[in-house]
């Protein structure tokens, strides 16, 4: 073989050498990039649900005090409707006794 041939070979060694070693680092730039990238996307999609968790609890929380004034509201008006009742029972009651006692 020629000395020219020679170089030629170690030259397109030396070439592909560099050219694989190029691939390799750009094939670890893009598995760190896609890493980066598949952290990010993680992050942000926890960063959402934690979002809606408290949009979700901020709901129910109201949800909740309404109901809970409902009832509130209704207790005391059954509460106040049996009370009403029971001070026309007691005054009937009442006189019930005293009839009973003068009758007696």
């Amino acid at each position: 073989m020629s000395f020219e041939a020679i170089n030629s070979v170690v030259q397109a060694e030396n070439e592909a050498k560099a050219a694989v070693a190029a691939a390799e680092a750009k094939a670890r730039q893009m598995a760190s990039d896609a890493q980066a990238a598949g952290r990010a996307a993680v992050e942000a999609a926890g960063d959402k649900a934690d979002s809606a968790l408290a949009e979700l609890r901020r709901k129910a929380d109201e949800e909740a005090m309404s109901k809970a004034a409902e009832l509130s509201r209704d207790v005391e008006n059954k509460k106040a409707a049996l009370r009403a009742r029971a001070e026309a029972r007691l005054d009937r009651a009442a006189s019930l006794v005293v009839e009973r006692i003068v009758k007696n």
